[in-house]
Parts: structure tokens; sequence; C-alpha cells
């Protein structure tokens, strides 16, 4: 909780500085109005006049109303703090996770990093808002109360402490109780926006199966799960109110029963009775207003480890110095010895790849499901790192480049189109600066083959793409993913299965397309279909992680006996022209 504090600005620790202030101002005059009510108790006793008790009363008035004008500043500032810190924390745990290589993203769950974006910093927030009040009000107010009431009688303060000892005892063992719940708690959110997620991501294929009722199933017993801890916490939370009810009644009533009999021996006035009574008060409301604090505390303490475990992950993919790229090897890319393997991985998963795509080639990597393909090309912009080895791109090792150059340098497409909401154009236009012409747009519409649906459209490209882009066809969704990645206008791209949605019309009209007007791109393609890869200049077929064939489609053809079985599973000898 503390750590987080970090994240303040200069101006809150001023508004800090300030709360303290106004904090003790309330306080200071709050501890006036005892006094003040035990001198209009002298003053009926001693018959005085109506006058002499409107004179006190009004100045009682007035510290009120100064109390609280002091408590709204306080609170204000307070609430301003907190939310400005946790606006600060928000931001700071996207960034971190926007820096995150595959690697890191892999220990957090997409479900987890909501639950720590949202409810935790929410829990945070509540406690930041609530202590940097309360911890200066409470243990101030209840220091000097306990000083007047110790001057005025021993025996009743004696009386005080016993019962405050009693509500520490019982406020103590109430956490010790409900503070590993919070811990379970947590989790359980996580799991219930992980179902839900999944519900909703998935809501076609669940109805397609008919399956509304093992997720309706699903949903309801990470709801119950979170439900009964959510109950035991409530409950035992609960029960502090009623506990602390009868600890403030007995501390008055016990007050009243010894200060009448001190009263009655003339060891006590009855104002100073009164006056003692409103400090003890005073202590024990110090006391409740630290148990509510620490109601909240136990779970935001969770919440700020969570939180703190996504700040303190440090990436893995870090920049390089930012090496020169070599302008005689613009576009090419070479696997020198490269073994992979992913954290705490018994084995490597890619083992001794070597090979060399130059400037304007079509290097095809095929294989059988699970043989690495995808982890290969991840190499390239550096999602992983290599083991061993090294993947140079432009001839300089990827390890030596800044990200963003090398990135800079690339179009990739995903296995699973991505698109965001917005417009056509906007996604077309998402990883470039200036925005594409007209005459650009279309251009590289029509050699992804988008143009044939985008142009059906009444707004065209400024057709809305709803999130997830569920208002689209998975087809359309990877053609437009494609032709993002032309409109980058890079050295190198990248397609990673991205052909798999598309009919083998387009497919093949795609690849000419690209054939034709991207000559001097290097083109890096995974595939699952031999029609895809057969035209490529060079074609690596992976299986079990090892290169075991590299060569055209008709020296494999006649060497490779992976991709011949691969090969004569999709097509006829006819038409692989064998």
């Amino acid at each position: 909780m503390i750590k987080l504090m970090k994240y303040l600005s200069f101006l809150q620790w001023i508004c800090i500085l300030v709360i303290i202030v106004f904090t003790a101002c309330q306080v200071y005059l709050d501890l006036l109005l005892p006094d003040y009510m035990a001198e209009i108790i002298s003053i009926i006793s001693a018959s005085g006049t109506t006058s002499e008790i409107w004179n006190v009363g009004f100045i009682m008035l007035g510290i009120a109303l100064l109390s609280s004008l002091c408590t709204i500043v306080a609170s204000w500032l307070a609430s301003y703090i907190s939310a400005g810190l946790c606006r600060t924390i928000r931001q700071k745990m996207f960034d971190s996770v926007q820096s995150f290589s595959m690697a890191e993203m892999n220990k957090f769950s997409t479900a987890s990093l909501i639950t720590r974006s949202t409810n935790d910093i929410t829990q945070i927030q509540q406690v930041y808002g609530m202590g940097l009040r309360l911890l200066f009000v409470a243990p101030i107010m209840a220091g000097i109360a306990i000083s007047k009431i110790v001057g005025k009688s021993s025996e009743l303060s004696w009386v005080t402490a016993g019962f405050v000892v009693l509500m520490l005892l019982g406020i103590i063992t109430m956490f010790l109780i409900v503070t590993p719940k919070f811990t379970k708690m947590q989790k359980k959110v996580d799991k219930l926006n992980s179902v839900t997620r999944e519900e909703l991501t998935g809501v076609r294929v669940i109805r397609a199966f008919n399956n509304e009722k093992l997720q309706t199933k699903k949903f309801e017993d990470a709801n119950n799960d979170y439900s009964k801890i959510n109950l035991f916490v409530g409950r035992a939370m609960a029960m502090l109110n009623p506990f602390m009810n009868i600890i403030m009644s007995g501390l008055s009533l016990a007050i009243v029963w010894f200060g009448c009999y001190l009263v009655g021996q003339s060891m006590l006035g009855v104002e100073q009775m009164m006056a003692f009574t409103q400090y003890a008060t005073m202590v024990l409301v110090s006391f409740l207003t630290l148990t509510m604090f620490f109601a909240f505390l136990p779970r935001s303490i969770v919440s700020a480890k969570r939180i703190r475990e996504v700040l303190a992950c440090k990436t893995t993919i870090l920049d390089g110095e930012g090496a020169n790229f070599d302008d005689t090897k613009k576009g090419e890319i070479e696997f020198d010895n490269v073994s992979f393997s992913y954290d705490d991985a018994k084995f490597d998963v890619l083992k001794n790849i070597s090979f060399k795509a130059k400037k304007g080639e079509t290097v095809a990597i095929i294989g059988s499901t699970g043989s690495g393909k995808s982890t290969l090309i991840n190499l390239i912009p550096r999602f992983y790192d290599v083991t061993k080895g090294a993947v140079k791109v432009n001839g300089v090792d990827v390890r030596k480049q800044t990200l963003h150059e090398l990135r800079d340098s690339i179009g990739y497409v995903p296995q699973r189109g991505a698109l965001f909401s917005g417009s056509i154009e906007s996604n077309v236009n998402y990883g470039i600066d200036n925005v594409l012409s007209s005459e650009e747009m279309q251009k590289v519409l029509e050699i992804s083959q988008s143009a044939e649906f985008v142009n059906k459209y009444k707004d065209k490209e400024k057709h809305h793409i709803a999130q997830d882009a569920t208002n689209i066809s998975g087809g359309q969704k990877q053609r437009l993913s494609i032709a993002r990645a032309l409109a980058k206008n890079s050295d190198i791209l990248i397609f990673d299965d991205s052909f798999s949605a598309l009919d083998f019309k387009t497919d093949r009209v795609l690849r000419n397309e690209l054939k034709e007007k991207v000559k001097d791109v290097t083109k890096i393609i995974v595939a699952q279909r031999i029609g895809t890869v057969m035209d490529a200049d060079q074609i690596i077929v992976l299986e079990n992680g090892e290169m075991v064939g590299k060569g055209t489609h008709k020296e494999l053809m006649k060497s490779c006996e992976v991709y011949r079985k691969l090969a004569y599973s999709q097509l006829s000898k006819k038409e692989l022209s064998v």
C-alpha cells in the first residue's frame, strides 16, 4: 500500500499537508466542545443568566460550523488525491502490460489483468480516500481525548481502558479470521470474469452446440463460489457493528454508574462527569473510525500486492542499442542455427533452424499442427527471443535493434485477424503515422481482395467495424488485416496462416497480386495448404520443431518425405504437377 504512494505527484503531496492541517484544526475544534458543555452545566448549577448560556451556545455553534468546513475541505482533497493516484496507477499498469512480451503475458490471464485494472484499483481508491483522513483524525483525537480523561479521574480512566482493550481484542480476532479470505475473494473475481468473458466471446459456438446449460452451470459455480466467500466476509464484518455498539453502550453505562458513585462521594463534579463521558465517547469513536478503515484494509492490501505483481513484472524483451541496418541486406531475414524453448520448458520447441530469405523472395513455412511454425515467425518481430543462435533482419541481429525500428520495418498479419472498433479506414491506417490517400487506400484494399466487399457498403471505407469485428466474416477480417499490413509499406511482410479463412480462388488471386504488386518486399508465409505455398521461392518444412526440408516445391517433392505426405493428403498428383 505504502509503496504505491511513490506515484503521487508534488501537488498531491501538498494536498496531503493541507489535509493534515485541516484535520488537526477539526480535531482541535471538536475537542473544545466538551469543555464548553461542561461550562454550560456549571452556569446552570451556579444559577447563571440565560444570556451567558446563549453566549456559550453561539460559541459552540461557531465551533461546530468551522469543524464541518474543515471536514468538507479535507474530505474533498482526500477524494481528489485517491482518485488521482489510482488514475496514475491504472495508467502505469496499462503501460506496463503494453511493454510485456508474450512470455510475460502468459503469466497473467486476460481476466486477471482486467480485474487488477478495475476491481483491485477500486479497492485501493476506497482505502486511500478513507485513510488520508481517518489515519490523521482518529489517532490525534484518541490521543488528546485520552490525555483529557487521565487528568480527570483515574477510576473512570481504568474503566475506559478496559473497554478499549476489549474492543481491540475483538477487532484483531476478526481480522485474523477474515484477512486470508480476501486473497481467495480476488481470485474468485478473476475466475468469474474469466467465465463471463469466455461466455460472451464464444456465444456463437455455445448456441451452435446448444450448450447454454453447460455455460450457465459454469457461471453459476463461479458465481456461487464468489458469493459464498463474499457472504462469509460480509457476515464476519457485519458482526463489528453490533460488537462496537455493545462496547460503546457498555462504556457509557459504566461511566454513568461509576460516575454517579464518584459524584455522590464528592470525588467528581457533574460537569466533569459529562465532559468525561464525551471524551470517552470520542476515544471509542476514534477507534470505531479506525475499525471502519481496517475493515477495508485487508482486501486492499491483497489488491495492492496483485497490482505490484504487474508493475514489478519486467519484460524480458528489452530494446537493443539501436544498430543501423545494413542497406545492402535490406529486406533480408536470416535464421542462424536458431533454437527456442519457453520458460521452464524441459525441451526446445525449435531446434537448430537455419535459412535465409532474400529481398523480394517469398518463403513459405509449412508443417503439421504443433510443429512450431507460428513460434518460428514470432521470433522475427521479437515477440519472443531466441534461446540459442540469432535471428537477423536487414543484416542485423534483432536483439541489437530497438523494438520500434525493428517492428516498423515489418508488416505483420496474425493468425487470428484482430481488428479494433472504429471504421475500416481507421483499421487499415492503424500502423502508420500518415493517413492513406483515397488512391492508396483503394490500392491496398484491391491487393488484399478487400475492395470487393468494402465498395458494397454505402459508406465504403468509412463503414463501422464493431468490437472484435463481429459484424464482418472471418475471411473479411483476414483480408482487412492483410490490407493493414500492406499499408505500412514495409520491407518485410509476415503472414501467420493468414489465408486460412479465404476460399481457394481468393487465396490464389491474393497471392498473385502480392507477387506482382509488392515484388521488392520479402514475404514470409505460414500456411497449412500446399496450394498456398507451391509457388514460393523457398519452402521450409518443420516437423516437431526441426527443419526437415528446405527448397522449392519440386525439390521437396523429390527429397522430403514429410512434405510429400502433406502434399498428397491435400492434392492429387495432377494438381501437384508431379
